[in-house]
């Protein structure tokens, strides 16, 4: 072997016998077994999807239903209590809204009572005041007209003696005041 060098790029011939007729599965001959280990692989994968893939699926697929359920139940129960809380709301807020109301009329209606008694107060005084000066004008009046008489006297006699030059007597001039009040 010496001198003799061998190329790694030869290639191994097996003669055509050995390879076969052809590609095995369209081989007539194995037609028979090939459709026999069909049926049962086909049996073996659909036991398999039916009592094991399939349940597995199922259970999914219900836990997801009964979740989906459970989530919109608890949904609605909770748009249901929201809309209880609004109700309640709006009801807290129209009985705030009447309480204000009827606060603000018996505010009014008691700043009016209020109001009326000062007024009714002020005008009883003030008839107290009226009528003690009523009282003091009639009783000025009477002392004034009780003196009339006197006055009218006085201021006749004083006339009668500047145009006569001589004062009138006494009982003269009483009779002539009698006569003129009269």
């Amino acid at each position: 072997m010496a001198g003799e060098t061998q190329s790694t790029t030869e290639g191994i011939e097996v003669p055509p016998a050995e390879h076969g007729v052809g590609f095995p599965p369209f081989d007539a001959t194995t037609f028979a077994s090939q459709l026999l280990w069909l049926a049962i692989t086909f049996g073996v994968f659909y036991w398999i999807m039916k009592n094991v893939a399939m349940p597995r699926i199922a259970g999914i697929l219900e836990d997801r239903k009964d979740r989906i359920a459970g989530d919109l139940s608890e949904a609605n129960r909770l748009k249901d209590e929201t809309d209880a809380a609004i109700a309640a709301y709006e009801q807290a807020l129209a009985e705030a809204r009447n309480k204000a109301h009827s606060i603000a009329h018996d505010t009014r209606a008691k700043l009016k009572a209020d109001h009326e008694a000062r007024r009714e107060k002020a005008e009883a005084e003030l008839n107290e005041k009226l009528q003690a000066a009523e009282t003091q004008i009639a009783g000025i009046k009477t002392e004034a007209l009780s003196q009339i008489g006197e006055i009218a006297g006085d201021t006749t006699s004083a006339l009668v003696e500047q145009l006569i030059g001589k004062a009138p007597t006494k009982t003269d001039l009483t009779k002539a005041l009698k006569s003129a009040l009269n």
